[in-house]
């Protein structure tokens, strides 16, 4: 399974299945990427049941490639189209991930991509004024966890 590991997640998250996909993660699992920082366990799970949540965004569409794993370690490249809700404005990110597995699930996973790119594409001027900055990412951090938080809230009832 563990070869197979990489090419399931990504069927999965082009399937837009986030069930499926969180089922891959090992329960010591990290994540990272510049939009959430750092995440663990299951956090990582309401991370991608919250993007990958319809009501959140009914135009989301992945598409992905050079899926590459050999038990232990992998990679891929994959892009996510969509419209960012808070400016209405379309969005194609470009991120390259790399794994490390342990017992043929997903130990860690870290997400790379340009975020000035993404900033100038989510905020037009002003992503284009502030988005290379590290302020720019803390904020926009604590507003990913302040989303994630609520999200849980209404997991959690």
């Amino acid at each position: 399974m563990a070869n197979n590991t990489l090419e399931l997640f990504y069927t999965h998250l082009k399937n837009l299945d986030a069930e499926a996909l969180i089922e891959l993660y090992h329960p010591d699992a990290l994540f990272e990427d510049p939009a959430f920082g750092r995440l663990k366990g299951e956090r990582i799970k309401n991370m991608w049941r919250m993007l990958l949540d319809p009501t959140n965004n009914s135009q989301l569409s992945i598409s992905y490639s050079n899926v590459i794993c050999d038990g232990i370690t992998g990679t891929a490249s994959w892009e996510a189209n969509y419209i960012f809700t808070v400016t209405g404005r379309k969005i194609c990110n470009k991120i390259t991930s790399t794994f490390e597995l342990k017992d043929g699930l997903i130990i860690k996973h870290d997400d790379k991509f340009e975020l000035y790119k993404w900033a100038k594409q989510a905020l037009g001027l002003t992503g284009y004024l502030v988005g290379w900055t590290k302020f720019f990412q803390q904020n926009l951090q604590g507003k990913t966890h302040y989303k994630l938080d609520k999200f849980e809230e209404k997991l959690n009832g």
